[in-house]
């Protein structure tokens, strides 16, 4: 659609979500810098890369939807792959720390689950 102009009520709505899309991942990067320790900054980039991209996508598929009449699915489809990709990693990245922490001796989180089997809570 080279040479239109947008409808005033796309070109806000998309400018909108690109912006708080840029300003929600701008929030994890510096929750990322601020928090101290591992186990604090894993949740801000994982939890803040998500919505971002939600947001962007969410202006992907209405721009598609409207200007080329298009489903714009691509979008969607890696939306979601972020959604399910994300979190799966995050608990892995996690778990792996709590078990090297615990390991080393150090100071972690308590121990959440029900088992009382020592070797239980390593895994």
């Amino acid at each position: 659609m080279t040479g239109h102009t947008l409808p005033l009520w796309l070109d806000i709505t998309v400018s909108v979500l690109v912006l708080a899309g840029a300003v929600i991942a701008l929030l994890g990067s510096l929750g990322l810098m601020r928090l101290k320790t591992y186990f604090e900054r894993v949740h801000a980039p994982a939890i803040i890369a998500t919505m971002a991209c939600w947001c962007v996508m969410h202006a992907t598929l209405l721009y598609f939807f409207v200007v080329m009449d298009s489903h714009g699915v691509h979008a969607l489809l890696i939306a979601l792959f972020v959604a399910i990709t994300v979190p799966v990693t995050n608990v892995f990245l996690m778990r792996a720390a709590l078990f090297r922490a615990r390991r080393a001796g150090e100071q972690v989180p308590p121990v959440l689950s029900r088992t009382t089997d020592e070797n239980a809570r390593d895994f």
